[in-house]
């Protein structure tokens, strides 16, 4: 039986997916995107698990496709299989559950992509980015849906086109990643992040999730009046309650998801 490509532990609510590819710099094949789909899919189901983690083995966080899946493919396999390779950009957006990622070392292509589609990422300070297929001769398309999102059309064209590599001190000024920590307090940090999302009311996190995601697609006056909509549902909700009630009577909230 061979080497499980994505390992999965769990800890204080905190679901944690290890990319593990190490020795390819965690670059994705087929059975590797898929099983990362799958896994990110059961943790969004598992009820102990209320943030989940994507971390790498190995030196590297991911370098994007491996190259050999470029080759002798027709039209229509080379679409179904991009598919797949892009799956996880629909799958973590639609997770009820905050997706974080924990990154070191480089980050190319579509596994800058993956750090990118990210609810939130935390990354080392020697860590480096770029959506570099344009270096070969291909070019970072998906990672540009959520790049474009963040930074706009400007930078966007200007990372896929010149495919050059930043640091995370980089990306964090231009808001693709949210924090920049010495490499040996990384998993720490990740964690203490995720331990801080797993104490908040998981119905709360959810509609924030869907909220702030739903909102991008639509113009600003439909987007408050979805955003209270959301917010309705949310203060009518037992946890809701629960909440005010703890603040009142100076105590921790007991979330039941309800």
């Amino acid at each position: 039986m061979g080497r499980e490509l994505i390992l999965v532990d769990k800890q204080d609510m905190i679901g944690l997916i290890t990319l593990n590819r190490p020795e390819e710099m965690n670059t994705f094949n087929v059975p590797f995107a898929r099983d990362l789909n799958d896994v990110l899919r059961n943790m969004d189901q598992d009820d102990d698990v209320r943030v989940v983690v994507i971390r790498a083995a190995g030196k590297h966080f991911s370098t994007g496709i491996s190259i050999s899946e470029f080759k002798d493919k027709s039209h229509k396999d080379y679409r179904e299989f991009l598919v797949l390779m892009d799956e996880f950009y629909h799958t973590i957006p639609r997770m009820k559950k905050p997706v974080i990622a924990s990154v070191k070392g480089y980050a190319l292509a579509n596994g800058a992509g993956l750090v990118f589609a990210c609810d939130l990422a935390v990354a080392a300070e020697d860590a480096k980015f770029g959506t570099t297929a344009i270096n070969v001769g291909l070019i970072c398309l998906g990672p540009a849906v959520p790049m474009v999102r963040s930074l706009g059309r400007k930078k966007t064209l200007e990372m896929i086109l010149t495919g050059d590599i930043i640091s995370a001190a980089e990306a964090e000024r231009l808001g693709l990643i949210n924090k920049v920590v010495p490499a040996e307090e990384l998993e720490a940090s990740t964690i203490k992040l995720a331990a801080k999302l797993a104490k908040k009311s998981p119905l709360a996190v959810q509609i924030g999730k869907t909220g702030v995601y739903g909102m991008s697609e639509i113009p600003y006056h439909q987007s408050l009046d979805y955003m209270d909509e959301l917010f309705a549902s949310l203060c009518s909700t037992e946890d809701a309650r629960e909440g005010l009630t703890a603040f009142v009577e100076k105590r921790k909230p007991v979330w039941k998801g309800r």
